[in-house]
């Protein structure tokens, strides 16, 4: 659900140097949205746990983009100096449906956002953002098929000291729920029922995180106000650092594809597994409170859509035989196509640049 005046490739990876500003569009659209074709590319699935320690180097199930994370004895370091950095990583595989636990320190600064973001080709999303203003709160939220026409869906949720240490953060997704936690305490829960119409997301989804600055001049005036800037360089840098993530895909199989235009659940197929194979695969979740959220969005200008600016992205990073299109989907190199994506844009931006 983040944006930083994100720019995009016209062409194929290999041309990634070729880029333009984004357009202004409440949607997004790609040359090959599953919403509207069933010839999609399939998206790799995970289909199992995994337990990464980044306090012991990197890991060859994600690949950085937007800036170069670095590694220490603390995990990896997401690092913001100037204006443009958005350093982060985002997953070689998808889930469906699943649990994704991180333990992180979110990093200070007015303007600076820390984030996980759990998103899908057609823009399913689930968000965790910590805003560098105050080291005292989360803020939760999701979005439905690139639909942000309104930012209603927000939440601030307490996360004391988030700055300060290290906490493990945990997002677990089936088709009826989403709950999130801080430490072992709920802080919130969306039923699919609650969700706004046609808004639950609930297709295979790819796991970026990262930093970026939300309070940049070059944003909105209202993505800049939300992030609690502006930014001011120099009293950084400005550093978030993930000790690890767990994950875990409630689906089994080794690629996902999408069965139809719907969108649907029910819809996605899997090879050589079944959706919901493994539900139940990371165990009981461990929560011992349930708190309250502290205040809602109804009125912010929640940017969506990826983390920060990706101008600098490239397939260098990657393994052997994959590539990122230039919509930030990584995929194996021979379902690699031309794709054009237009970047969804908070409405105050688009009535901004229209004037």
């Amino acid at each position: 659900m983040l944006f930083s005046s994100r720019s995009f490739a016209a062409t194929t990876l290999a041309a990634t140097a070729a880029l333009f500003p984004g357009l202004t569009t409440a949607q997004t659209y790609t040359s090959c949205n599953p919403l509207q074709s069933t010839s999609c590319p399939s998206d790799p699935a995970l289909g199992k746990s995994i337990d990464v320690d980044f306090t012991q180097g990197a890991s060859d199930l994600f690949t950085s983009s937007g800036g170069t994370p670095t590694y220490g004895s603390d995990g990896v370091s997401f690092t913001i100096s100037k204006s443009g950095d958005s350093p982060q990583l985002i997953s070689l595989f998808y889930i469906m449906f699943g649990r994704v636990e991180i333990t992180l320190k979110a990093a200070p600064g007015a303007g600076i956002v820390s984030s996980l973001v759990l998103e899908s080709d057609d823009l399913d999303e689930v968000d965790n953002e910590w805003l560098g203003a105050d080291g005292t709160e989360v803020q939760t939220n999701y979005f439905g098929k690139g639909m942000t026409g309104s930012y209603n869906r927000g939440q601030f949720n307490p996360a004391a000291n988030n700055q300060a240490e290290f906490i493990t953060y945990t997002v677990d997704w089936t088709s009826d729920r989403i709950v999130w936690t801080v430490g072992e305490t709920v802080v919130r829960t969306l039923t699919a029922a609650d969700a706004e119409t046609n808004q639950y997301p609930q297709t295979p989804m790819q796991i970026k995180f990262g930093a970026w600055s939300g309070g940049d001049s070059s944003n909105s005036e209202g993505t800049i106000e939300w992030a609690r800037g502006p930014t001011d360089y120099s009293q950084g840098p400005f550093t978030m650092v993930v000790q690890g993530v767990k994950v875990t895909d409630y689906s089994t199989g080794s690629k996902y594809t999408y069965g139809d235009t719907s969108g649907s659940w029910q819809s996605i197929k899997s090879d050589g597994g079944s959706i919901n194979g493994n539900l139940g695969g990371a165990g009981d979740l461990s929560t011992t409170a349930v708190t309250a959220a502290s205040s809602s969005t109804a009125t912010a200008n929640v940017p969506a859509g990826g983390i920060g600016s990706s101008t600098s992205s490239s397939d260098s990073n990657l393994p052997s035989g994959w590539v990122m299109t230039s919509d930030g989907k990584v995929v194996p190199s021979s379902s690699a196509t031309v794709r054009m994506l237009l970047i969804p844009v908070p409405l105050d931006l688009a009535r901004f640049i229209a004037s």
